[in-house]
């Protein structure tokens, strides 16, 4: 797979920051900040889009990245407007890899702190096959 591989990051539009009764809500706020940093053209190749919920509500705002043969991350934590250029900038780094492994020390302070989930590619690279005993 090329590292130019079409990258998406899902941002969870339904998150509710802790505390925050503002509308609209702090996930929707990312959404918006992160589309337009990527509408200005800075970030090729990164698409936005926005997802109901992506499950990690007590890690508001969250956002997935994935990519055709690429392992899936998720982050949470995040700041619904100030962290948008930070997280395209991590996302520009997990696009310029094959497999989406960023090495540790390269990641932003925020991907480091902010992983929830790291998840295999689908489909896998080169899983081996499991075979029952019985075949």
């Amino acid at each position: 797979m090329p590292d130019s591989a079409p990258v998406t990051l899902y941002v969870c539009a339904t998150c509710r920051a802790a505390g925050d009764a503002s509308e609209p809500r702090a996930g929707a706020r990312l959404l918006a900040a992160l589309q337009e940093a990527v509408s200005a053209g800075d970030y090729p190749g990164i698409a936005v889009e926005s997802v109901e919920c992506l499950s990690v509500c007590k890690r508001p705002c969250t956002v997935a990245v994935a990519s055709e043969g690429r392992w899936t991350y998720v982050y949470g934590d995040l700041d619904p407007v100030a962290s948008a250029g930070t997280i395209l900038d991590g996302v520009a780094l997990y696009a310029e890899t094959p497999d989406g492994i960023v090495p540790w020390k390269a990641r932003p302070q925020e991907f480091r702190k902010g992983v929830v989930a790291r998840i295999p590619p689908f489909p896998p690279l080169a899983a081996p096959r499991i075979t029952d005993a019985a075949e």
